[in-house]
């Protein structure tokens, strides 16, 4: 799945690209995989956390990947899923960021990455091509917003998640946004504009509608305190508290 993918909403563009990583085998650069599915979320999930708790951009990934893949799919995390979520981190490793504002007939190109620099060494067993990052460092200007920005997320959600890649986007938004609700006024998202920001893969508005009840139905019986409703218009969402009830520097442990 190398190439791009996009999303737009109102007069904003995001396109992410598949990049490319030095491999130590060759020491040739080789291109890589567009991130995707649940995996790259979850990843971005556990780096943000690891970063806040550590105060540092640099997060030191090789233990506390493996750790958090072993909590989040328990009996599942057996060593084909780590190879694969460690395949995922190499595919956001390399991902470039283009996001494009549009105000009249000027237009703000902004390019980035999540992840500044990435270690990367050769595998023990010669048969196996997926490269392993031991440091990770998040790009300065993606810890900062983290850090005035970020709102901690309960890791057992995610892992009762951890299957759809949907349900995870409906939970971190849900999680950014209702807490940020003014109390006095609900805010109301039409049908069309939720198909634009979680099924633009969708050509259709009656195909997105039930794959998004579905999901948001998974997402509320873990978010529970969520104050929202669906009907035939849309979605209405009155202000919540957000799934951790206190700012933390790192999400909620499973007990």
């Amino acid at each position: 799945m190398s190439g791009c993918g996009s999303a737009s909403r109102g007069n904003v563009t995001l396109v992410i690209e598949a990049g490319q990583i030095p491999d130590p085998a060759t020491r040739q650069y080789a291109q890589v995989a567009l991130p995707y599915g649940p995996k790259p979320r979850l990843i971005l999930a556990h780096l943000n956390a690891e970063a806040l708790r550590q105060g540092s951009p640099t997060i030191e990934i090789e233990t506390s990947l493996s750790a958090f893949v072993k909590r989040i799919q328990g009996s599942n995390a057996n060593g084909r899923e780590v190879k694969l979520f460690k395949d995922q981190l190499r595919c956001l490793s390399a991902a470039t960021i283009r996001l494009a504002i549009f105000s009249g007939n000027r237009a703000l190109g902004v390019n980035t990455h999540i992840i500044q620099a990435f270690e990367l060494w050769l595998e023990k067993d010669p048969r196996q091509r997926v490269l392993w990052q031991p440091t990770i460092q998040l790009s300065g200007e993606y810890f900062e917003s983290l850090q005035k920005h970020a709102v901690p997320l309960n890791e057992s959600d995610l892992a009762a998640l951890a299957h759809t890649a949907m349900g995870l986007d409906i939970y971190c938004w849900l999680a950014q946004r209702l807490h940020r609700i003014d109390p006095r006024q609900p805010a109301f998202i039409p049908w069309p504009a939720l198909k634009e920001q979680f099924g633009a893969e969708y050509e259709r508005l009656d195909h997105f509608r039930p794959p998004f009840r579905k999901a948001l139905g998974q997402v509320q019986k873990r978010y529970q305190t969520a104050r929202i409703e669906l009907d035939q218009r849309g979605l209405t969402a009155r202000n919540s508290p957000p799934p951790v009830s206190r700012r933390l520097l790192t999400v909620a442990k499973k007990p």
